[in-house]
């Protein structure tokens, strides 16, 4: 039975939730419907091993099937987890009202005794790291137009959530298993726990670094300097991966200890980019598939300024422009705790603008938070 309250048991709901909440903001949770543990229980089967279907840092994700016949991905919340509770509070804050088609909608959660669970829309084909990097085992096959596709939607995606939005919200996690695809296969973006949300009136904010190693902008995970084109890197990683059908946490690229992008950039300075291309992907329209590519570099340029918005990177992937590839440079790499290959690239970027981004070389400093 779907949880929405409504109606004059409203007020005695949220008084049991504000009790059982052991203290959590009852204004965080107001607006959103409330699930008892029991009928999670229910719907989960106990939260049987049979219908577990991811897990997460803080916690495990099962399908479920409410009363009314809703499927439902319940994630829950590892109890001993002091960290994972700051990161399911702050997903409730940040998407409790959100919407979009490319990112997956919160329906509600339980928050009774040490119970910390979120339910989210049940997306069918589950996670995009699956289907891509284990093609056999799931027995998808993603030609190049559900794979173009999932680029344009993520890309939409995050353009709701840096220019739409008010404040923005930074994600700063994204990569392939936090990315799902529906039955269409259309994407949708997932797991908020570590997003962030920017007022209009600061460039960037000051804070832990979190997130996914190999997706990680060097200006964040060298000094914590987080802006919205962290995620513009991730997402150019994240497009690399769409068409490589390869791993970018592995290093071993290219035959030697190579991040991904790493080995991308060198076939791309050999002229041999079009070996890059997951060989399982079958035919494909050269021409776009390198375009993509090249976009993906503009994302993951070592100066975070020369990077575009992604209102611009749709542009660039919905329409067939010539890329302006003079304006662009090696990528930034982080591994292993240091900027690789990616210094002088900083050093020699930091003087000139990237002509497509708004955001000044000058950054104002801010009270951290």
């Amino acid at each position: 039975m779907s949880c929405g309250c409504f109606g004059g048991s409203v007020v005695k709901r949220r008084q049991s939730t504000a009790r059982a909440t052991g203290g959590i903001d009852e204004q965080l949770i107001r607006t959103v419907n409330h699930f008892s543990y029991d009928q999670l229980k229910l719907a989960t089967d106990d939260f049987h091993s049979s219908n577990k279907i991811g897990r997460g840092g803080f916690g495990t994700v099962y399908k479920g099937i409410l009363k009314d016949g809703t499927e439902v991905a319940v994630k829950t919340l590892a109890a001993q987890s002091k960290q994972g509770a700051h990161e399911f509070l702050t997903e409730i804050n940040t998407i409790s009202n959100v919407k979009h088609p490319n990112l997956v909608e919160l329906i509600g959660c339980c928050i009774q005794g040490a119970n910390r669970i979120l339910v989210y829309e049940y997306v069918e084909n589950k996670s995009l790291d699956k289907v891509l990097l284990d093609q056999r085992s799931t027995n998808i096959q993603l030609d190049w137009s559900k794979r173009s596709a999932i680029c344009m939607g993520i890309a939409r995606g995050l353009a709701f959530l840096h220019e739409e939005l008010v404040p923005r919200i930074v994600h700063r996690d994204i990569k392939s298993s936090n990315i799902l695809l529906d039955k269409d296969f259309n994407p949708k973006i997932g797991d908020f726990g570590l997003a962030k949300l920017f007022p209009d009136n600061i460039t960037h904010i000051s804070t832990r670094i979190a997130g996914t190693t190999g997706y990680l902008a060097p200006e964040y995970a060298l000094g914590g300097q987080l802006t919205m084109k962290a995620d513009v890197y991730s997402f150019g990683v994240l497009v690399l991966e769409i068409i490589s059908g390869r791993s970018s946490s592995k290093t071993n690229w290219g035959g030697t200890m190579r991040l991904l992008l790493e080995w991308a950039w060198q076939l791309h300075e050999e002229g041999k980019l079009i070996e890059f291309v997951d060989p399982e992907l079958g035919e494909f329209p050269e021409e776009e598939v390198l375009r993509y590519m090249k976009i993906a570099f503009f994302c993951t340029q070592a100066a975070a300024n020369r990077r575009p918005l992604m209102s611009q990177v749709i542009e660039m992937l919905g329409r067939n422009v010539r890329l302006n590839e003079k304006e662009l440079t090696a990528p930034g790499f982080f591994q292993d705790g240091e900027a690789s290959s990616s210094k002088k690239s900083l050093e020699s970027s930091a003087a000139t603008s990237y002509q497509m981004s708004s955001v000044p070389v000058t950054i104002t400093e801010v009270i951290p938070r």
